[in-house]
């Protein structure tokens, strides 16, 4: 729609200059559309953080990427959206100051924040609470932003064994406090093109002997399409009545397997005979510690020795599913596919001689 100015110029759209206003959607839609959307997505440059913008820039949401490292870090971002609608830059994550000025226009911010394994520069504490807190506790001081959308897992628990999902439940804590109408989503793990989850176990396949597992591989987990989890984001961005706000949503695919049984599955679509392999705890326990030592100690990079990190073999001392009473994709409106298809097309990738060989054909 045009706007026309008091001096009688006539523009395409107008450009909001500060956040809270209305989420009113002023055009039909796609790339160049003026939605009113003005989005802070912290943590955007991972897996969940492309497919987020990706879906965001496609209704002609203005996304303000926030990050830290070099500056090739967002680039595959910026295709994503219309000519000035990706805005990339530097953010100190420590900084009050810094996370002001990255939310200082919008009316929607969103936080993707999370790690893996802990560092000599970022424990869990710091990551999952810490930050979640300030970022959290900034939005609410800044008055105009309508949707708060903070990511955590499934598992997240303060009783849990692992240290990463403890830290998760504390800081979706922390979050609520500073602000309470946040939307807390929870994911199961995700499986994607550059996922860490599918990935990690078909690289073992095709460079090991054999895929390790823990405890037998019994652990459940109920593995998620990361487009799906992206669509949940991109739902409670745009639903108009705030009836998702202050929710908590455990977003899990529409099945539940064993680590054992995931592995099963992924050998057939590998078409190689399985290789599974069970490390004894005490084992597993001991590398992790080993590691543990040198990786908040050496300034250098080194050998992740994947999968032995101490909180992902305390992780699987319990089943990461859904939780029954959950608030799930059913009352964000989403069916999540199930496993394969996309998962399968990257796994063609792994199969030895190439995508349309194996050691066996099917």
């Amino acid at each position: 729609s045009h706007v026309e100015s008091s001096s009688g110029v006539r523009h395409a759209f107008n450009l909001a200059t500060r956040g809270g206003t209305p989420l009113v959607v002023k055009t039909a839609g796609g790339l160049s559309a003026a939605t009113g959307f003005i989005v802070t997505i912290f943590g955007s440059t991972g897996m969940l953080g492309r497919a987020v913008v990706n879906n965001l820039a496609k209704i002609g949401a203005q996304c303000m990427i926030p990050y830290r490292g070099l500056e090739d870090k967002p680039r595959h971002l910026k295709v994503m959206g219309d000519l000035g609608q990706i805005v990339p830059f530097v953010c100190n994550i420590r900084d009050d100051d810094a996370i002001r000025a990255a939310i200082a226009k919008s009316n929607v911010v969103i936080n993707l924040i999370g790690q893996e394994y802990e560092t000599r520069n970022y424990g869990f504490e710091e990551v999952n609470i810490d930050i979640a807190q300030r970022i959290a506790r900034i939005s609410k001081e800044h008055g105009g932003i309508v949707r708060y959308i903070h990511t955590s897992c499934v598992g997240a628990d303060e009783n849990s064994p692992s240290k990463q999902h403890r830290t998760k439940a504390l800081g979706e804590e922390a979050v609520r406090q500073e602000f309470p109408e946040a939307t807390i989503m929870r994911p199961a793990s995700m499986f994607g093109y550059h996922d860490k989850f599918l990935n990690r176990f078909a690289t073992k396949a095709k460079f090991w002997p054999n895929v390790p597992t823990f405890f037998d591989g019994k652990t459940k987990v109920q593995p998620v399409c990361v487009l799906d989890v992206a669509a949940a984001f991109l739902a409670a961005v745009k639903e108009k009545e705030g009836i998702h706000v202050g929710k908590v949503y455990e977003l899990g695919g529409p099945d539940v397997y064993t680590i054992h049984e995931l592995l099963l599955w992924m050998f057939e679509v590998l078409r190689e005979k399985p290789r599974i392999i069970n490390i004894p705890l005490p084992l597993a326990e001991a590398v992790s510690r080993v590691r543990e030592f040198f990786f908040k100690r050496v300034p250098v990079p080194l050998p992740q020795l994947w999968p032995c990190y101490r909180h992902y073999i305390d992780s699987l001392k319990v089943d990461q599913v859904v939780s029954p009473d959950a608030l799930t994709f059913e009352e964000l409106g989403i069916k999540p596919r199930p496993l394969g298809g996309l998962a399968t097309e990257y796994l063609f990738y792994y199969r030895e001689g190439g995508p349309h060989m194996g050691q066996f054909r099917l």
